[in-house]
C-alpha cells in the first residue's frame, strides 16, 4: 500500500482545532505513508495551502476563526484549489450538513470518532491510496 507518486509521499493537511484529533489522524495517516501538515483552524489551513497545495485534506467542520465550510469554499477558489481531495471529518451527521459539504466541494466525509479502518476505506474510495 505504498502511497508514493514519482518518488514523493503524498501530502495530507489535517485541519482540526483539537490537538488530540490531529495527533490521532497524524498517527493513522503516517502509517498510510502520508506526509502530514497540521492546522488548527481554516485560516491556518488556507495559509498552508497557499504555500504548498496538499494532495489530501482531512477537515474538521466546527473550528474557531474560520470553520471547515468557509475554508473549503475559499480553497476551491484558490489557484490549484480544485486539486486536493477533501474529506470532511465531523460529528455533524445529518443529511443537510453532508449535502452542504458536498456542494461546497468536499469529496467524502467521515464521522468522528474515526479509526484507521474508516480513514483507509474512505481514502481508498476517493483514490488516494
Amino acid at each position: 500500500m505504498a502511497n508514493v507518486e514519482n518518488g514523493q509521499m503524498k501530502q495530507c493537511l489535517v485541519v482540526d482545532d483539537s490537538s488530540v484529533i490531529r495527533k490521532v489522524a497524524r498517527r493513522i495517516l503516517e502509517d498510510m505513508q502520508f506526509q502530514i501538515t497540521e492546522a488548527e483552524d481554516g485560516q491556518q489551513a488556507l495559509d498552508a495551502c497557499r504555500k504548498s497545495m496538499p494532495d489530501a485534506i482531512l477537515l474538521d467542520w466546527n473550528m474557531p476563526v474560520m470553520d471547515g465550510l468557509e475554508f473549503l469554499t475559499s480553497l476551491r477558489r484558490e489557484a490549484g484549489g480544485e486539486k486536493p481531495i477533501v474529506v470532511f471529518c465531523t460529528t455533524e451527521n445529518d443529511v443537510a450538513h453532508i449535502a452542504r459539504a458536498i456542494r461546497a466541494g468536499a469529496n467524502e466525509y467521515i464521522m468522528k470518532p474515526f479509526d484507521r479502518e474508516i480513514v483507509e476505506a474512505k481514502f481508498q474510495e476517493v483514490g488516494l491510496i
